[in-house]
């Protein structure tokens, strides 16, 4: 059903419990915070946010917002942090209320999760049951619709060029099984079955695909640096990057427990680092939890859609146009050649199961793969003969949002998600599938 993403249900307890005296107590000061950026718990980004807190009142309660999004393993490393900085008393609070939460839980007649006992239990046949029916209205899978010669013709001049063949690479990783020595992470049962949909998926898209699965991350690291540098890609139109995954906002886990952040991977993807695929689509999807709670849903009330729109303008971020245009032409005349420039960062498009800054969990099926990649799978089958990635991620949302968790008395009976994409693409981007226009 989920796997555990976030920081355990009896941690987060602790500390929602303690936090009136974890506000008033703790000092959150610059070593507590370098060492739990030494366990990867906090990001250089998050640390900033929270030191640049004027009082210690704020930078407690931003850290404690932030801790429970940040994986198993950050309750552990707080305490540390806590016992690191002379604040034991708070630590043995934590432990002592946590400790005594297992007790009460595991004398209790209910039967034990996994996840919540230090001695493994069985899933009883009623977990097992609902986890493999947790959504009854997966779609079904078809040939990739082929795209006709009239359509290409007569939208491939506002498109990126899509003439290869292959069309390019495709990465796709997949961490299924993590090491229990070495995370508290649980297995992603279904897992496999997202990985083999996109293998099939892309190889019928005539993309040259990789599949690597179970990687720690200095493995994943590794692994993505030698797809960046491939040469295959200087002759290709286009290269698509499928991370499957825990995770949490801005990460996703290696099977050792460690996090890899996206940025770093957008990073090697970019205009400076990838030369070989500048002015070229470069396709991202992230089939990962960016949090730990589910989304629940709400009513819907009766009544039409009210929308309003702003009256932003753009500018020109203060430049003015034409000494920018007459400095270009004296660099030119001085140089005799003007040599083009590209942002940073550009023509990508990244495809998330879930919403950015939402602590949702992404919902997976253990027979059928995820809500996300059964979506996405069915979409591109269907749709990318006459439709643009950008629209057809439009229609991924609308069908994730009609969908619901089905799994009678759990938590996760009517459980909702929200996917989500961003884009700094510049051109439509058609796959124009199984079409191969003569040169």
């Amino acid at each position: 059903m989920l796997g555990e993403c976030g920081m355990k249900a009896r941690d987060r307890q602790a500390l929602k419990k303690n936090s009136v005296q974890l506000l008033k107590d703790m000092v959150v000061d610059e070593l507590l915070i370098q060492i739990l950026q030494a366990d990867d718990v906090l990001t250089e980004g998050m640390a900033e946010t929270i030191l640049n807190e004027p009082i210690s009142f704020k930078r407690s309660s931003r850290l404690l917002l932030i801790l429970p999004k940040r994986g198993p393993r950050a309750f552990s490393s707080f305490c540390t942090a806590l016992r690191g900085t002379e604040q034991q008393h708070l630590c043995k609070l934590l432990m002592s209320f946590r400790d005594q939460e297992v007790r009460e839980f595991c004398d209790s007649t209910l039967p034990l999760p996994t996840q919540e006992c230090a001695v493994p239990a069985k899933r009883t046949h009623t977990q097992e049951s609902m986890e493999m029916c947790l959504d009854v209205d997966s779609p079904g899978t078809t040939a990739v619709q082929p795209c006709t010669p009239e359509f290409y013709l007569s939208h491939c001049a506002q498109a990126y060029p899509m003439c290869s063949s292959p069309r390019g690479l495709a990465l796709v990783v997949s961490n299924v099984r993590f090491e229990p020595k070495l995370s508290e992470l649980d297995t992603r049962r279904g897992g496999e079955v997202d990985e083999e949909v996109l293998r099939r998926l892309f190889f019928e898209l005539d993309f040259t695909v990789s599949v690597h699965k179970d990687l720690t991350v200095q493995a994943m690291r590794g692994c993505i640096e030698q797809f960046v540098q491939r040469p295959e890609h200087a002759v290709s139109d286009c290269c698509a990057v499928c991370l499957l995954s825990h995770g949490v906002e801005g990460s996703i886990y290696g099977i050792d427990g460690q996090l890899l952040e996206l940025d770093w991977v957008f990073e090697s993807f970019d205009n400076a680092h990838c030369p070989m695929l500048q002015n070229k689509p470069k396709m991202f999807f992230i089939q990962a939890c960016r949090g730990e709670e589910m989304d629940g849903g709400v009513d819907q009330l009766d009544g039409d859609d009210q929308t309003q729109t702003s009256g932003c303008e753009q500018r020109d971020a203060g430049r003015d146009e034409k000494s920018e245009i007459q400095r270009a032409v004296r660099e030119e005349n001085e140089s005799g050649r003007l040599r083009v420039k590209l942002p940073q960062r550009s023509d990508m498009i990244c495809g998330f199961a879930t919403l950015k800054g939402f602590s949702t969990a992404a919902m997976r099926n253990t027979k059928k793969g995820s809500w996300f990649i059964q979506e996405l799978n069915a979409a591109v089958r269907q749709r990318a003969r006459d439709t643009h990635l950008s629209d057809i991620l439009v229609q991924v949302n609308g069908q994730i949002k009609e969908r619901e968790g089905y799994a009678p008395g759990s938590a996760h009976h009517r459980c909702k998600e929200m996917s989500e994409f961003t884009s700094s693409l510049c051109k439509d981007l058609y796959l124009f599938p199984k079409y191969c226009p003569s040169n």
